[in-house]
Order: C-alpha cells, then structure tokens, then sequence
C-alpha cells in the first residue's frame, strides 16, 4: 500500500478491486513534538484515521495533527471529531477548516461519556447528536450552515459513522440506518471478535431499513496485548491465549482469515493499546505486511 495523493474514503474502496483496504487508528500525541512523525511514516495503510481526545485527555487536535500527517507523512488521512465537546458554531467552523486544509475525510462520534468526576473540571456540550451532526455537514456540502444561511463555497467531505455491535445489534442496525438517511458515506466498526455478529447485523439492517447495506463498512480488527485495552467484548479463549503467552499480531491475523471467509476484506485496524494510552505502531504494520 502507498500513498497516492488525498482521496476521499469511498473513492479508495470503489477502486480497490480484490486488495484489502486498511484503515488504521492512530492516537495524537499528548505534546507538540514531531516523533509521531516516525509512526505515521512506518503505516503503510490506505487511510490513517487521526483519533479525537482519546482517553477524554488533552491532545493534539485532529485534524491539526491529520494535516501534519498528510504533509508530513504523505499519508492519506481521516479525521475524528466528536460532538460532545463542541456546539454547532463551533463544529461547523471546524468543518470549514478542515475543508480548507484540503482533508476530505470526517468520521464523526458522540465521544466517551465524561464521568461524574470528569464534570466537576470540564462541561459536556454535546449541542448535536452524532446524526445530527452527519445531516448538517451534508448541508454544508450543499452550501448551507446550521441557520439555513449560505456559504460562500460548498464543502465536499466524505463523512463516516460508527458502529457498535456491542450497544445491540437490532438498536445498531436501526441506528445505522439514520445514519445513512443523514448522509453517511462509509462506517467503521468497534472490534469484532465473533464474525457471526457480522451477518446478524446485516440480516437487522436489511429488516429495519428493507434493504441491504450498500455504504462500506470497515470491520474493527483489534490487535491484542496482555493486560491491554480493548473497546470490545475480548472471549474467554482469546485473554486465555493472550495470558499463555501467544501474539496478538498472530492472532489478528487468524481473525483476518475469519474476516476473509466471510467476505471481508476492508478493516479498520486497532494497533494495541498499552495501558497509558501507548500504542504499539509496530505491530500493526506487521499485520499490514502479512495481509497486503
């Protein structure tokens, strides 16, 4: 895989033909230094998706950090934003500054609720819901803001969602379909250990929605780690291989072969995430050399 110019997210799946497409997460630093840098050059994936605030600590903006990477790194990227920090001024100014750098790519949450002891130092805002979010950048492509105003240029972003198989597949599948009602051009998963949920998911959308899922979908492919953090269910069997000592690149990838049965072959990849927040950049590479 190589870089080949900014693209948007949809433009790369529609031309893939039978190579695998890799997105992969990546978590802004928690200063302004460039050592980063190193980590974006060594992925060689098709989309680096620049995380927003991960761990709700301070880091590097996305789409600031997103640009660097683009420039820097000469990698395509997607940018994170969360709507629970911002209000609607706020993020489709945001909006108007990513488009201006020339990135393409929004993938927009809700973010991590903050906790009880969280709101005693900073506020929750959340003035749009995620889908509400979607649906106003999708104006915004059309040239209109949140006021019904219009802007002096258009937007053109590619826009993605994401899924949660582990909030309830029939609530998911419903929730997926807003989301594509709202304007939604591609989703990425949350970690998937059982590819059975896959087809159930899909089997829920086509009976919410009466029709069949046709935007891209990247599956969460987690690498995992002993006494890491996941975001999903990890089975018993998995921790108990993980604590005997077995690596977690060997069995990403074992789990990529389940994907590949399935017909899967678009992944949104999840490097190991170490307890502090310290990701293991190079492990996902092996696992992007093995598959690509």
């Amino acid at each position: 895989m190589e870089a080949s110019g900014l693209v948007k997210v949809v433009e790369a799946y529609q031309t893939k033909g039978d190579k695998p497409l890799v997105i992969c997460d990546f978590s802004p630093p928690r200063g302004p230094g460039l050592a980063f840098l190193d980590n974006a050059i060594r992925l060689n994936v098709d989309f680096i998706s620049v995380a927003y605030n991960p761990g709700k600590s301070v880091r590097v903006d996305s789409a600031m950090l997103a640009y660097c990477i683009k420039e820097k790194a000469d990698r395509d990227v997607m940018v994170t934003l969360a709507t629970r920090d911002m209000n609607r001024l706020a993020l489709e100014s945001r909006v108007l500054g990513i488009s201006i750098l020339g990135l393409e790519n929004v993938l927009v949450i809700g973010g991590d609720s903050f906790t009880s002891k969280d709101l005693e130092l900073v506020k929750n805002v959340s003035d749009f819901r995620p889908t509400e979010f979607m649906k106003a950048i999708s104006y915004m492509n059309q040239g209109i803001d949140y006021k019904g105003l219009k802007l002096r240029e258009p937007t053109d972003l590619c826009v993605g969602g994401a899924i949660d198989l582990e909030r309830g597949i029939e609530a998911e599948a419903r929730l997926t379909h807003q989301k594509v009602l709202a304007g939604a051009n591609f989703f990425v998963s949350q970690p998937i250990f059982d590819v059975k949920k896959i087809a159930e998911f899909r089997n829920a959308y086509q009976t919410v929605s009466d029709q069949s899922l046709t935007r891209p979908v990247f599956w969460g492919l987690q690498i995992l780690v002993s006494g890491g953090i996941t975001f999903s269910s990890v089975p018993k069997w998995e921790q108990k291989e993980l604590e005997s000592g077995r690596d977690g690149v060997d069995m990403a990838l074992e789990q990529y072969g389940r994907f590949r049965d399935a017909g899967i072959d678009s992944v949104y990849l999840v490097p190991p995430i170490l307890k502090g927040g310290m990701r293991d950049y190079k492990a996902a590479q092996r696992v992007v050399e093995a598959i690509c």
